[in-house]
C-alpha cells in the first residue's frame, strides 16, 4: 500500500482583525478584542500563516486537517476572509475542518461556521446538505471522524462540550468502522486532557471512555498553541493525541512558534504504520523540520 500523507494544522486565528463597529462589541466580544488589540495581534502574523501554509503545500499531503479557531471574535466580517482563506489552502475535496471555541465565540453568530464552511466539514453520506456532527469522511486509508467541541461561553472561559447527542452518534459512526480496515484519525479543537478549568473540555471523560470501547488511531487538536503529545487508553493500545501550536504565531512566552505536523501513514502487513514529522517557522521566516517520531 503506497503511504497517505495526512497534514495537520490548527488555530490560525487569521489576522489582521477587519474593521469593528462599536455595537459588535458587546458581552465577550468587548473583552477579546481588548485582548487582540493589546496583545494577540503582536503574535498572530499573516506573513508567519503564508509562509507556514506554503511550506506544507510545498510537502504535497495527501489532505489537510484544519482543527479549528479560524477567526477570532466570530463577526459577520471575518468569515468571507476566512473562506478565501480556506480555498487557498486547498479545496473541500483536499481540506478537512472542524470549529473552535473562537468560531462559535458568541450565540449572535455560531451558525456562521457551517454555513460558511459547509463543504469543508460535510460527510460521506450528506450529499449536499449541510453535516451534523460528528461528521465521517474517507480518503484512501483513512477515515477521518470529525466533531465539534465548539460552544459559546461566558466572558474569559474558552471550555469546550460535545454533548450528549454527538457522543451517541459518535458511538454509532465508530462501531460502524469497527469492522472496516481503516486509519481513524478524530478530530476535535478542545484536548481531552487539559490542566485549565477554563479551556478544558467538560466531557471529555466519557469521550475518553469511548474511546477505550472502540479505539481510534490517532486523535488530532488545537487549542493550547503548544506542541504537545498524550496518550489515551484504546481499544487494545494506546492512542496518540496531538496538538500543535497556533499556525501564525511568533514565538512568545511559554508559546513556541507556528508548527504543522505531517502524518506518514501506511500498512505495514496487518498493522499501521504511522511516522509524526514537526514543520515549524524560525525567526527568518523559514520552515524547517524540527523532529520526526514514530507513533505507532
Amino acid at each position: 500500500m503506497t503511504a497517505f500523507t495526512l497534514a495537520h494544522l490548527s488555530d490560525p486565528h487569521l489576522p489582521p482583525l477587519p474593521a469593528v463597529r462599536w455595537r459588535d462589541l458587546a458581552g465577550k466580544r468587548a473583552l477579546g478584542y481588548l485582548n487582540w488589540t493589546r496583545n494577540r495581534h503582536k503574535y498572530h502574523r499573516r506573513e508567519v500563516l503564508d509562509a507556514l501554509v506554503a511550506d506544507m503545500q510545498a510537502q504535497r499531503p495527501d489532505h489537510i486537517a484544519v482543527t479549528g479557531d479560524l477567526v477570532n471574535l466570530a463577526l459577520e466580517a471575518e468569515f468571507r476572509p476566512a473562506r478565501a482563506w480556506l480555498e487557498s489552502v486547498g479545496t473541500p475535496e483536499h481540506v478537512t475542518v472542524v470549529p473552535g471555541n473562537h468560531d462559535i465565540y458568541v450565540r449572535a453568530t455560531k451558525h456562521r461556521f457551517a454555513a460558511t464552511f459547509g463543504d469543508y466539514l460535510r460527510g460521506d453520506a450528506e450529499g449536499h446538505a449541510a453535516a451534523p456532527f460528528p461528521f465521517l469522511r474517507r480518503h484512501g486509508p483513512i477515515a477521518l471522524i470529525g466533531v465539534s467541541s465548539a460552544v459559546p461561553t461566558l466572558p474569559l472561559m474558552a471550555t469546550g462540550t460535545l454533548g450528549r447527542t454527538q457522543l451517541e452518534a459518535l458511538e454509532r459512526t465508530l462501531s460502524q468502522l469497527s469492522s472496516e480496515q481503516a486509519f481513524r484519525v478524530l478530530l476535535v479543537h478542545h484536548p481531552l486532557r487539559s490542566d485549565s478549568h477554563i479551556k478544558r473540555l467538560t466531557d471529555s471523560l466519557p469521550l475518553q471512555a469511548l474511546l477505550k470501547r472502540h479505539g481510534v488511531e490517532l486523535v488530532l487538536h488545537g487549542h493550547d498553541h503548544i506542541h504537545s503529545t498524550m496518550w489515551i487508553e484504546g481499544a487494545g493500545r494506546q492512542i496518540p493525541a496531538i496538538g500543535v501550536p497556533s499556525a501564525s504565531a511568533l514565538a512568545h512566552r511559554h508559546y513556541p512558534a507556528a508548527a504543522y505536523n505531517l502524518f506518514t501513514i501506511e500498512r505495514d502487513g496487518g498493522q499501521w504504520r504511522c511516522v509524526q514529522t514537526v514543520r515549524a517557522i524560525s525567526d527568518d521566516l523559514r520552515v524547517r523540520q524540527i523532529r520526526q517520531v514514530k507513533l505507532i
